[in-house]
């Protein structure tokens, strides 16, 4: 459905949660979605959502701010067709008040920024305004792809990114996350 980065695959990704620290959750004072600067200049005049939007959509045509004017897309959560690059939220897939209780707490600015901005490993991808504000904070454990047949992709992507940045899961999450893998075919 989309281009995003490949998730390792369900074994790879169980042996990666295998990996993960599993720790209750801490409640990190402080956060704020502008510690992690987003939407960064990647190329030009396009930032990181223009990427995405690009890469996530199909016929997709750009003004000279990079803006995307005309394109569809599929969203990946709930199916839904769109065809307004207004409609479309960019959803960091583990998202940034996650990171924030789980590790990135402690991280520099800079650290965060690359979080957030991260074209490389599964963490963005362009989903329908309505999915990603239904998904806002919550991990696995409280929500999950309305589209079950992407609850495979996105666990194996939930924990990927975990490994790389090195975050933990308090004991709810990796349950959820398990029985994700487990409908991976």
């Amino acid at each position: 459905m989309t281009e995003l980065p490949e998730p390792p695959t369900a074994e790879e990704a169980r042996a990666e949660l295998e990996e993960l620290t599993v720790a209750p959750e801490d409640d990190a004072p402080g956060y704020s979605r502008t510690k992690f600067p987003h939407w960064i200049i990647e190329h030009g005049t396009c930032d990181t959502r223009e990427v995405v939007l690009q890469r996530d959509g199909t016929d997709v045509t750009q003004d000279d701010q990079c803006r995307a004017v005309t394109g569809h897309w599929v969203s990946p959560y709930d199916g839904v067709p769109v065809d307004a690059a207004g409609q479309l939220d960019i959803d960091h897939v583990v998202p940034l008040e996650e990171a924030w209780r789980s590790g990135a707490a402690a991280w520099t600015t800079e650290g965060r920024k690359a979080f957030a901005n991260d074209l490389v490993h599964s963490q963005l991808i362009a989903v329908s305004a309505r999915s990603n504000r239904s998904k806002a904070d919550k991990d696995p454990a409280h929500w999950q792809p309305p589209l079950a047949g992407y609850r495979c992709i996105y666990g194996r992507a939930w924990i990927s990114v975990k490994h790389v940045y090195d975050l933990a899961v308090d004991p709810a999450k990796r349950s959820a996350l398990e029985s994700m893998l487990d409908t991976c075919a």
